[in-house]
């Protein structure tokens, strides 16, 4: 390799870290500051006709991308992974500056916002899609999994940094959050499109419209009804039951199904499923998956646990716990920091699949730690356990990449990145529905009545308590999401002015409502976290997937099976089976 070629790969890395940055940044930086953003455009988020516009600030960006970036893939292995690229980099920054200058206020102003995410989210999309193909084809096999780890806890340690960042802005203004994506995403755009070039190999083809059809409607019915699912419905803390919700999760799964045989009926499929027959594509895949859904199911755990819980309960005023649970969060992004990098250059020299593994071990052992943590908590406990759950997450995120992105033809490799951000991206919209379910289901065992029995030590009327008790627990979960102390509006002034103004004042208190739901906050979390561990434990044993030494008589390896689909062409891959020396 030339002076200018080694040259360039860096350029290339550093660029695409950078989109990939920013990219995930901001599917998290809204998490954290929805009570500034709330308050800015003038919605109450506790009335019930205002959890739509919560959720889909929630979700519509990271669903978008989900949706998308497997298409944009598609279209960077056909017409070039750098042009896709640039213009992704482009959009982001131009919606950027119209999501900052939103005119309106109310549900109108939400509407606004909520529309430019979803545009802002393609952008992030064409980034994700294209990133790891293009580093892939800009590094030479030995360096390459370092340099996908450097690109891909950049990534994920984003939508850490993200909490962080959003927390700090949204104490100045909510529309910084905007504000600050526009210098770095235009710098970003003019330097990608003046230094990246397409080195990768092109081919013609055509573009799989049904299957893109299928695939973005089928994966757009199913996750937005399994998020809305955690909306109470018909006397029922969740809307499980309600038709429209079943309709979408039924209408969703026929579509995929649909979807699948399409790919198996069209030339150039969206999704090539015949990659999935090679074992360390599709074990990779199901444990980004897996791990996504547990690192994301992490993320809102823990700021509820923060910001409804335990900074009000040690004397910080609610206003201020976005920006105090950004910095108290501070060691998992440590975690990943210190790891991804690490574990790309260990995993170049070792092979990938322990070092994935034994990260997503590292980050279920750590979930299993926690389940003993109280909850109010010592914090030093708290941080080390969060920093060792970030650590492995960086121990798998690298190697887990450059297993599935090694494993496929360089042709494929612009649809293959697609695919992977799909799992991972999809895993976070899911993690919404599945954490934010089985926290209701657990608060609505013990919630009520510890919402009762609290009520009325203070004096509060038998029928006042009973009917604040009898709230569906998602607005509650949600005020302890967004840092809200909700006493004071559901018992209204009528209530607390009949009371001594005593126990007025202890009702309104900021340590009265977190202490009143730590005990069946808890029982909802280990819920949670026991999932978190199977999955992790699932999705390590998924990793160490693969083809065994010596195949059995008669069964194909993995090399066989790529020379089966695509005949003997040169993958120049990362090995993706161990490594011959110890």
């Amino acid at each position: 390799m030339n002076s200018h070629e080694s040259r360039y790969k860096w350029v290339a890395l550093s660029n695409t870290t950078l989109g990939m940055l920013i990219a995930t940044i901001n599917s998290s930086i809204v998490l954290i500051s929805l009570p500034a953003i709330f308050n800015g455009v003038g919605l109450n988020p506790l009335q019930p006709g205002n959890v739509g516009y919560l959720l889909w600030m929630l979700m519509g960006y990271m669903l978008v991308t989900a949706v998308l970036v497997v298409t944009l893939g598609r279209l960077g292995d056909i017409y070039g992974r750098v042009r896709i690229y640039n213009l992704g980099f482009a959009i982001f920054a131009v919606t950027s500056v119209v999501l900052a200058l939103d005119p309106f206020t109310g549900g109108a102003g939400a509407l606004w916002l909520i529309g430019w995410r979803v545009v802002q989210a393609v952008g992030g999309a064409m980034l994700m899609a294209n990133s790891a193909a293009i580093i892939t084809d800009a590094f030479p096999a030995r360096q390459r999994g370092t340099a996908l780890g450097i690109n891909v806890v950049a990534a994920i340690a984003g939508s850490f940094i993200g909490l962080v960042l959003g927390g700090l802005l949204a104490e100045w203004n909510w529309r910084s959050i905007f504000w600050v994506n526009v210098p770095i995403a235009a710098a970003g755009t003019v330097w990608a499109y003046r230094s990246l070039r397409d080195n990768g190999e092109r081919r013609p083809g055509r573009i799989d419209w049904w299957g893109n059809i299928t695939f973005a409607a089928g994966l757009t019915m199913l996750l937005a009804a399994i998020t809305y699912g955690i909306q109470p419905y018909g006397g029922h803390p969740m809307g499980w039951t309600n038709p429209w919700i079943i309709a979408g999760l039924a209408g969703g799964a026929v579509l995929l199904a649909l979807f699948g045989l399409v790919e198996t009926r069209v030339a150039e499929p969206m999704f090539p499923l015949h990659l999935f027959r090679v074992a360390a594509f599709t074990g990779g895949n199901v444990a980004s998956l897996l791990g996504s859904i547990a690192r994301g199911g992490l993320q809102f755990m823990l700021i509820i646990w923060l910001q409804g819980i335990w900074l009000p309960l040690h004397g910080y005023d609610y206003a201020a716990t976005p920006l105090w649970a950004g910095i108290y969060l501070l060691p998992l992004t440590v975690g990943f920091l210190a790891a991804g990098p690490l574990s790309g250059a260990l995993s170049d020299r070792f092979g990938p699949r322990r070092f994935a593994a034994g990260g997503l071990l590292l980050m279920s052992a750590s979930f299993a730690a926690l389940l003993l943590v109280p909850t109010d908590f010592h914090y030093g406990v708290f941080a080390a356990l969060v920093f060792l759950n970030g650590f492995g997450g960086g121990l798998f995120s690298a190697p887990n990449t450059s297993l599935i992105m090694s494993s496929v033809p360089a042709h494929l490799r612009g649809v293959a990145s697609g695919m992977r951000a799909t799992f991972q991206n999809a895993g976070m919209v899911l993690s919404i529905g599945v954490f934010f379910s089985l926290m209701v289901a657990g608060l609505a065992r013990s919630l009520p009545t510890a919402l009762d029995a609290g009520l009325t030590a203070q004096g509060v009327p038998a029928g006042a308590a009973h009917a604040v008790s009898q709230l569906p627990p998602v607005g509650t979960l949600f005020a302890a999401f967004l840092g809200y102390n909700p006493i004071q509006e559901l018992l209204g002034p009528q209530v607390l002015g009949a009371l001594p103004a005593a126990n007025a004042a202890a009702l309104t208190d900021r340590q009265f409502f977190p202490d009143l739901i730590s005990g069946p906050f808890h029982d909802g979390l280990v819920i949670v976290f026991w999932l978190a561990i199977v999955m992790g434990v699932l999705g390590a044993a998924a990793s160490l997937a693969g083809p065994r030494r010596r195949a059995a008589a008669g069964e194909p390896d993995a090399e066989e099976v790529l020379d089966e689909l695509y005949g003997a062409q040169p993958l120049n891959p990362v090995p993706v089976t161990e490594p011959a020396h110890r």
